[in-house]
């Protein structure tokens, strides 16, 4: 059963029970010393009245006094742990979407665009700061309510009615506007993502929309999706409105009413002045109260979305691992399907169909075909990324499902077609600063692939830094610096897609001639429409339509 957005936000403060609970327990302490001041105000009062300056009447002031330092002292500290508490937020949730993004199953993210997705982390900091503020101002608030309540009732009878009139109206005020005020919410932050989400299309695709009716377009899209997102907004606002009018009629009414009730019962002797100054500070503490609680009715509801929305992300079901096997060692690797297929959530047909294949150590194997016939999935399954619709996988004649998949990718490296460098360094990028690389290895991938002109050629060499997608790079460089990162730690298993698509055909044949040299001992699978890929391979697997159509040992050697 899916989780309401408000019992999901319960379960993210039980994270952190221990420090919820110490600002509640401040809470009441300043609760109780704030509706203390009153009585001691009332005290001072009546003493005034009797005309008598006295030890008792200064003393009442330095304990007034010291009640108000106090309370400040305590909003300090309430101040500390709170700020502890966004801090662990930022941190946790850092660290969540850091574990999840690389281990989202490929069905969950079938449609979507990761980077969007990463966007969510952003709700983070209103999580953060909306938490902060609704312990803070939401404990103490209702607290002061409670407790003014109750000090009320000891004056008059009549005050437990205002008590419980004022529950009643809290209990409407937000029964009738909770759903709504959330929908609104949900659907304004939906378009406030949809609105970034083409903005980074536009920055991806700078370029494209600089002709003018490219252009056009681009403002033509944001506008529509603002209309959309001011929309919902205005809905939400309408909502908050609402609450807030409810709001200025009961203070209108409450304090009209009080004043005239307040004066009757001194009229009548039913209270003393002290008593009425008394009644109407705390009167005044509890509607105040009040207010800040309606007022923050709209950070609660901005909370909750942001949970709802960061849990779009943590709802994505994640790879499971075997830990049980962890101690598999992969010598050598032997890939097998056996009558493997692969639907993708919204096709009917099937994009691999009955594949049966065996592929041994170090084997150089190209898969041939047209484009849609299905080397990209195969490719991919056999990767570990997705996972087959039915059929079986077979790592050395053991199940995919069953190897510990962490240490199985140790040994398999993967170029696709989409990947790029990321923002780093150049060494960064090529070893992702794995420990067991050594300096020999890294010059070995980097003579390899012909990058050691270009490193040297920059003032930082090795430690220039690359923007996202290496945009400053050239397109031959950028995926030099991709084969490099994928035989650096000299793995089991090479598969690669179209990896050499942007070089000159000189250097790409070079590094072809590199990767299919018999002195490497990895198994190499390779998708490709450069046609010496074919020349070198031993091995052409043919695919047309999702079906093996043929497959061959050539006489080719490296």
């Amino acid at each position: 059963m899916e989780e309401s957005p408000f019992i999901r936000f319960i379960n993210l403060l039980k994270v952190d029970r221990k420090d919820v609970t110490q600002i509640i327990f401040y809470a009441i302490f300043a609760g109780i010393i704030s509706l203390s001041l009153p009585l001691g105000i009332q005290a001072i009062i009546n003493l005034i009245q009797s005309g008598r300056v006295s030890a008792s009447w200064v003393l009442l002031v330095l304990i007034v006094v010291i009640g108000v330092a106090l309370g400040g002292i305590l909003s300090i500290m309430q101040l500390r742990i709170t700020e502890n508490l966004q801090q662990k937020i930022f941190v946790r949730s850092s660290f969540d979407f850091s574990y999840r993004l690389p281990k989202i199953k490929f069905e969950e993210l079938y449609n979507k665009y990761t980077p969007e997705l990463a966007n969510r982390f952003f709700d983070t900091m209103v999580i953060q700061k909306g938490a902060s503020k609704l312990l803070l101002d939401f404990s103490s608030s209702l607290l002061q309510i409670i407790f003014g309540i109750i000090l009320l009732a000891l004056y008059h009878p009549f005050f437990i009615l205002f008590g419980v009139f004022l529950l009643v109206l809290l209990y409407v005020i937000f029964k009738f506007s909770y759903n709504s005020g959330l929908s609104t919410s949900l659907n304004e932050s939906k378009y406030k993502y949809k609105v970034v989400a083409w903005l980074q299309e536009i920055a991806r695709n700078s370029s494209s929309f600089k002709r003018p009716e490219n252009f056009d377009f681009a403002l033509s899209r944001n506008n529509d999706l603002v209309e959309q997102y001011i929309g919902y907004r205005e809905k939400h606002f309408n909502v908050i409105k609402r609450q807030f009018m409810q709001l200025i009629g009961f203070k209108i009414l409450i304090t009209a009413s009080l004043l005239f009730i307040g004066g009757y019962l001194v009229l009548n002797q039913q209270m003393n002045i002290g008593q009425f100054v008394a009644a109407e500070i705390i009167i005044i503490l509890v509607i105040n109260s009040v207010e800040k609680v309606i007022l923050g009715l709209e950070t609660f509801y901005d909370v909750l979305t942001s949970v709802e929305k960061i849990a779009q992300v943590f709802d994505l079901e994640i790879e499971k691992y075997n830990a049980k096997t962890a101690d598999y060692c992969f010598t050598k690797l032997c890939l097998e399907t056996d009558n493997l297929s692969l639907k993708f959530p919204d096709n009917k047909k099937n994009v691999l169909s009955r594949i049966t294949l065996k592929i041994d150590p170090e084997e150089r194997v190209f898969l041939d075909g047209e484009n849609g016939s299905g080397k990209s999935s195969l490719l991919r399954v056999l990767s570990g990324l997705i996972e087959p619709t039915s059929g079986a996988y077979f790592i050395n004649d053991d199940t995919y499902l069953k190897i510990d998949k962490n240490q199985l990718r140790s040994h398999i490296s993967v170029v696709m077609q989409e990947d790029t460098p990321f923002e780093g360094s150049i060494l960064e990028n090529i070893t992702f600063m794995n420990p067991l690389v050594s300096n020999e290895q890294v010059k070995w991938a980097i003579d390899a692939v012909g990058l050691g002109d270009f490193i040297k050629s920059m003032p930082e060499g090795l430690d220039t830094k690359i923007v996202p997608e290496g945009k400053q790079l050239s397109s031959s460089n950028a995926q030099k610096i991709l084969i490099a990162r994928s035989i650096v730690t000299q793995p089991k298993v090479l598969l690669l897609e179209d990896p050499l698509n942007k070089m000159d055909t000189k250097i790409a044949n070079e590094i072809i001639d590199f990767l299919v040299d018999p002195k490497h001992k990895w198994t190499l699978i390779v998708s490709s429409k450069n046609e010496y890929w074919k020349q070198k391979c031993s091995r052409i697997i043919e695919l047309s339509a999702g079906k093996l159509i043929a497959d061959s040992k050539t006489q080719n050697h490296a």
